[in-house]
C-alpha cells in the first residue's frame, strides 16, 4: 500500500502534517513532511478531524428514498417497503449500497453498521468504495419456523462469505427484532455469536407497541427479554432504544451493549418519544449515532444527525445543556462505544480522517465543536480518507454520476 502525506492542515490550532503507511497513521505533528514517493495532499485552509461512524443503517434503502413518506412505521413497512423489497435482486443491493457509500463519503463517514438483504452485496460495494463495514443480513424467521434449519444454514453461509472479504469488512448476525424472530432462533443466535465472537445488530424498543407486545408475550420488557435469551452483551448494537425504561438502561450498561440512537428516522416515523439520553448517559450506557436507512431518514448525513440528536435532547429535557456539542460529536465519532471503534488521531491509529473546509461560512467563527454540531452539514467535508486511501478529494467521489444514474433506473423498476 502506498504512503500518503498531508501537509499544512490545521489541528487543535496548530499547523501540522500527517503521514500514513500501510493503513495506519505513521506520523502526526508540526514537523511532519512527505517522504519520497508519498501521495501528497495540500491541507492548507483545511482542518484535520476524525471521521464519523454510522452505527445503524440499511444502506441499500437509497433505492427507496422518498417512497412511502409521511406514513406510520408499520403501515410504511407492511404496505410499501416490504412489498418493494420482495422484488430486490442482489445487484440492486450492490448498487443501492454504492450510492449510500457515495453519500457517506461526501458527509464524512468512514464506517457503517448495516443490516439488510443480500449482505455479501453490501460488503462488495463497501469494499470497492473503501468504507469500513460491519454487515449482517436481516435475520427473520417468524412465522416461517418450519424452515428454520434451512434458514440457519443460509445465515451461516452469509457469515462465511462476509469473512472472505478484506480487513475493512466485519461479519455480524442481526436478528431484525424480537417481534420478527422467535425465541428458539434468538437463543440459537446467542450461541453462534458467542462461539464465533460475532457482533450482534438488533432493532429494540423502537415503538411503544413493541414494548406492550413483549410484556404480554414474555412477561418482561424487551431489554430484559433479550438478556434472557443471551443476546445482550458488549458485542451487541441496539438500534433505536426509544422506549427503554430506567431498569433496562441500567441492565444494558451492566452488560456493556451499545445503544445506537436514530433521531431523524424516529421523528420522521413519529415513534412518539425521544431517546432517553440523560438517563442512558447517567447509567453509563455506551452510545452511538445512526441514520437508519435513507428511506426512513431521508439522508445519511451524520452532521445533520448530530444536530438533531442534540437539539431534540435539549428540547425534551427543557435544558440547553442536556447534550453539549462536544459530547454529541464524540458520540457521532464512535468515541463513546468501544464496539464502534472510534478514536483520536494519533500515530499507530487507523489512517481514517477528514479534511474540513475552514473557509466555509459554517466554520468561520466560534467554538470548533459547536460549529461542527450546530452549524455544519456534510458539505464542509473536502477530503475523506479511510485506511490511508483517499476516497474523496475536493468533494469529488469517483464514479458518482454513474452510480446515481444506475440507482435511479433500478429504483424506478422496484417502486413502479
Amino acid at each position: 500500500m502506498s504512503a500518503l502525506a498531508v501537509t499544512g492542515a490545521e489541528l487543535d490550532g496548530e499547523t501540522v502534517g500527517l503521514r500514513a503507511e500501510d493503513g495506519l497513521i505513521a506520523e502526526l505533528g508540526p514537523g511532519v513532511r512527505p517522504a519520497d514517493g508519498d501521495e501528497a495532499i495540500d491541507g492548507s485552509g483545511l482542518r484535520l478531524a476524525p471521521p464519523l461512524i454510522n452505527g445503524h443503517t440499511h444502506a441499500a434503502m437509497t433505492l427507496f428514498r422518498g417512497y412511502g413518506d409521511d406514513l406510520p412505521l408499520m403501515e410504511w413497512l407492511e404496505k410499501w417497503i416490504w412489498p418493494a423489497e420482495a422484488r430486490l435482486e442482489p445487484e440492486d443491493v450492490y448498487w443501492g449500497t454504492r450510492l449510500a457509500c457515495v453519500e457517506m463519503i461526501r458527509s464524512g463517514t468512514s464506517s457503517f453498521f448495516d443490516m439488510y438483504w443480500h449482505a455479501a452485496e453490501t460488503a462488495r460495494a463497501a469494499e470497492e468504495m473503501g468504507l469500513r463495514l460491519v454487515a449482517t443480513t436481516a435475520v427473520i424467521d417468524a412465522p416461517r419456523s418450519p424452515g428454520k434449519d434451512r434458514l440457519r444454514d443460509e445465515w451461516l453461509e452469509i457469515v462465511d462469505r462476509l469473512e472472505g472479504f478484506g480487513p475493512l469488512v466485519t461479519p455480524s448476525l442481526g436478528p431484525h427484532a424480537i417481534y420478527t424472530v422467535g425465541r428458539e432462533t434468538l437463543e440459537w443466535l446467542a450461541g453462534v455469536t458467542a462461539e464465533r465472537e460475532l457482533v450482534v445488530q438488533v432493532h429494540l424498543s423502537e415503538t411503544e407497541q413493541e414494548v406492550t407486545d413483549c410484556v404480554e408475550a414474555n412477561g418482561k420488557r424487551p431489554a430484559l427479554y433479550l438478556d434472557e435469551v443471551g443476546l445482550l452483551g458488549p458485542r451487541t448494537a441496539l438500534a433505536h432504544g426509544v422506549w427503554l425504561d430506567a431498569d433496562e438502561l441500567e441492565l444494558i450498561a451492566a452488560r456493556g451493549a451499545t445503544i445506537v440512537s436514530n433521531p431523524a428516522a424516529n421523528m420522521k416515523l413519529a415513534v412518539g418519544r425521544a431517546f432517553p439520553y440523560p438517563e442512558a448517559a447517567s447509567a453509563g450506557v455506551p452510545l452511538a449515532l445512526g441514520t437508519d436507512g435513507a428511506s426512513s431518514n431521508s439522508n445519511l448525513d451524520l452532521f445533520e444527525e448530530m444536530k438533531l440528536f442534540s437539539l431534540l435532547q435539549k428540547h425534551t429535557a427543557g435544558d440547553p445543556a442536556a447534550l453539549p456539542a462536544s459530547e454529541a460529536l464524540a458520540i457521532a465519532r464512535g468515541q463513546r462505544s468501544q464496539l464502534m471503534g472510534g478514536g483520536e488521531l494519533a500515530p499507530g491509529q487507523p489512517a481514517d480522517f477528514l479534511l474540513l473546509r475552514t473557509d466555509d461560512p459554517e466554520l468561520s467563527v466560534g467554538d470548533p465543536d459547536a460549529l461542527l454540531v450546530y452549524g455544519a452539514t456534510g458539505s464542509i467535508v473536502d477530503t475523506t480518507v479511510v485506511a490511508g486511501r483517499v476516497l474523496m478529494r475536493h468533494r469529488a467521489v469517483p464514479d458518482a454520476d454513474e452510480i446515481i444514474a444506475e440507482v435511479r433506473a433500478r429504483a424506478k423498476r422496484l417502486t413502479s
